[in-house]
């Protein structure tokens, strides 16, 4: 049997529908409350103290909330009472009244009158999402200022705070959840970048980018491509946008002194990967004119980084991430960090077979503890050796 508190949580558990069929002009008064009718066989005082509560808290007895319809029914001890056969609330003031709600609703109202006003096409995302708007009521008019910038000007190439925009210098930067979902349905589908997640990269602002350290590997680079330094950081759209890049041997190591450290190489230079950063490599399209090498930690995060690397560029070779390098170096495998990703696709056989070795046994080998020597010696005989017959 319901009682009052059931049906108001009820009904606010509709909320949500009323919301949307407040703004898409939806019938949804009268609301009818599901609730399980007495038996027949029940205790008469439960009976008469549960109807009391009902009649007491209805809309007759307070000046709102649900209405209870009341039916005789034939009880085989107690003979004929009257009891519940419907509750019901059956209008708007109603409603808001018995779940609280009258306050935010007035503000919803503002809010979508607003909206429609300035952006009708979003009559159709207002009732779909009402609950990722109720949040925001307070500032909705400030969201709708900053909406009609980007609509007017899309793609601005400007930084969140340089944007000519009457609200304070973080309010965007407090919102952008809410701000993606408006944008996104509001802006041509050509103007967006539908791969990037990032805010400011998803509509055409600049941001803070990451630096991307290179290192020229040969003396002779230097003097040719002008650079003002052998060992420099760019930022990725600098970096992006080099120049003369086209036949370099490019090595990507994910440690930060193997790439100080790393041998002179002919023609080539060095990327810090910086691990799992390695995402950047997909905005340098001048690397498909490169020969590209990774070279990682003999471990399951090292052999999906190549993976990932490989999926942007699928002629990557990798170096010194073998069996005859895992053998080899036995004595210096530590215990490596449990991996619950699926296993990477982009591996050739050999590479998925020591990957599994190293999985099976939770194993690592940094790179750092493979001696310089050893590195030179391997750098001249796969990288240069490489060069040699290409």
């Amino acid at each position: 049997m319901i009682t009052p508190d059931e049906i108001r949580q009820a009904a606010a558990r509709k909320y949500h529908t009323f919301l949307r069929a407040s703004v898409l002009g939806e019938p949804f008064f009268p609301l009818e409350i599901r609730f399980g009718k007495a038996k027949a066989s029940a205790d008469y005082l439960v009976l008469r103290q549960w109807v009391g509560e009902l009649l007491a808290r209805s809309k007759t007895e307070r000046g709102f909330g649900y209405q209870v319809t009341l039916e005789e029914r034939e009880l085989r001890r107690y003979g004929r009472q009257s009891l519940p056969a419907r509750i019901s609330i059956e209008t708007e003031t109603d409603y808001l009244r018995l779940i609280g709600k009258e306050a935010e609703f007035r503000q919803w109202q503002t809010a979508v009158h607003h909206t429609l006003t300035q952006f009708p096409q979003l009559k159709g995302w207002l009732g779909q999402y009402p609950q990722r708007i109720l949040p925001y009521l307070a500032v909705w008019a400030d969201l709708l200022v900053v909406c009609a910038y980007f609509v007017q000007y899309p793609q601005p190439n400007l930084y969140l705070r340089e944007l000519p925009v009457p609200v304070h210098t973080k309010f965007i930067e407090e919102n952008l959840t809410i701000l993606r979902y408006l944008l996104d349905e509001l802006l041509p589908p050509a103007t967006l970048h539908d791969n990037e997640n990032q805010f400011e990269r998803r509509f055409g602002l600049r941001y803070d980018e990451p630096q991307i350290r290179l290192r020229l590997l040969d003396d002779g680079l230097h003097r040719e491509l002008g650079w003002p330094a052998a060992d420099v950081s760019l930022t990725l759209s600098d970096c992006a946008q080099l120049v003369g890049m086209n036949g370099r041997t490019v090595l990507v190591v994910e440690n930060k002194m193997t790439f100080l450290t790393l041998p002179p190489v002919k023609n080539g230079l060095a990327i810090w990967g910086k691990g799992f950063q390695v995402n950047v490599l997909r905005e340098m399209r001048w690397l498909a004119g490169c020969a590209i090498w990774y070279w990682g930690d003999l471990d399951a995060q090292g052999f999906a980084i190549l993976s990932q690397v490989r999926g942007y560029w699928p002629h990557t070779r990798s170096l010194l991430m073998d069996a005859g390098t895992l053998e080899r170096y036995q004595e210096f495998l530590v215990t490596g960090t449990p991996t619950g990703v699926m296993e990477p696709v982009n591996l050739n056989a050999g590479e998925t077979a020591v990957y599994r070795q190293l999985v099976a046994h939770n194993w690592r080998l940094e790179q750092e503890r493979i001696p310089q020597v050893d590195v030179v010696e391997a750098v001249k005989l796969n990288v240069m050796r490489s060069q040699q017959t290409e």
